[in-house]
């Protein structure tokens, strides 16, 4: 037998090459969200916003409630750069503190959101069988209710104000969470992890909170991102029909409202709070739909 037939085979190229590194699944979405201008454009869009509303009243002498009457009604110029309403105070000012009222109430709901539909969701899906349908059939019959009456019913019945606000948009908007929890966990709960947790001895809430929940957090911050401009439109409904936030307190709703009493003779007081609720609820919706196409798993390359 020839001695050639046991030569070891020598390569002449060049050895493996990493064509692509190794990513984690949060830096392979950043990576997709980052291609994505539009969610881009959002995402930058909110943090001006956010920042614009957290330190931009700092830098002024005039706070959102002073009046002036001389200045009543007062076109925008150089000095009052909105204008004025009709008690002569500055727009521009009322319209910076509006944006900390209309932001914070929209993140607030949606945290609690989160925490509400989170655990009611995860709980249905994993216990499954009656515990599931007695939960699920629960949050049937509040869904068959229309949101926005269930929250002007909460509000009618918790008077008008900042902190009754919070309560009713975080109590009213936990189903639709709830709903995509839970068929999270209905289908992940099968798998390979799961069933290798379950050997080990692993307990059912560890198995829910260290396994299942944490691989549903793309779709969690999908729809909490989405929620959020959902929570601050209600709110400026609210504001507007009298069932928001009270004087002399600025949300974009209150002043909204109190520009369509002047549409006609001063429409600025209207155009600046509705412009400023239209570019925020683009730009939350930007970079939610970024959010959805960089978080889903079938997007990866």
């Amino acid at each position: 037998m020839s001695p050639d037939l046991f030569q070891p085979v020598v390569r002449s190229g060049p050895a493996d090459t990493v064509v692509r590194p190794s990513t984690t699944y949060w830096q392979d979405a950043w990576r997709r969200l980052k291609k994505n201008k539009m969610a881009m454009a959002g995402l930058y869009t909110i943090l001006v916003i956010a920042l614009i509303a957290v330190a931009g009243p700092w830098f002024s002498h005039i706070s959102y409630s002073d009046q002036d009457l001389a200045l009543a009604n007062h076109p925008p110029d150089s000095q009052h750069w909105f204008g004025t309403d009709n008690l002569g105070r500055d727009l521009f000012i009322r319209v910076l503190y509006g944006a900390r009222i209309s932001l914070s109430i929209g993140i607030v709901a949606s945290l609690i959101n989160l925490t509400i539909g989170v655990l009611y969701g995860g709980i249905a899906g994993f216990f499954g069988g009656r515990v599931d349908k007695i939960m699920m059939n629960i949050v049937d019959v509040l869904y068959g209710i229309p949101v926005l009456l269930y929250v002007i019913l909460l509000m009618v019945l918790l008077k008008p104000g900042l902190s009754n606000i919070f309560i009713a948009l975080g109590i009213a908007y936990w189903l639709r969470m709830a709903r995509i929890v839970r068929g999270q966990i209905l289908s992940l709960k099968e798998q390979e992890y799961v069933l290798a947790a379950r050997t080990i001895g692993a307990g059912k809430w560890r198995i829910l909170f260290r396994h299942l929940l944490p691989n549903s957090m793309g779709p969690i911050i999908i729809t909490m991102t989405l929620a959020i401009p959902e929570a601050i439109f209600t709110e400026a409904f609210l504001s507007f029909i009298g069932l928001g936030v009270s004087a002399p307190m600025a949300s974009w709703g209150v002043l909204a409202s109190e520009g369509v009493t002047s549409l006609r003779s001063y429409p600025f007081q209207l155009f600046f709070p509705a412009l400023a609720i239209s570019i925020t609820m683009l730009a939350f919706n930007f970079l939610g739909d970024g959010l959805r196409d960089a978080l889903d798993p079938r997007m990866r390359r």
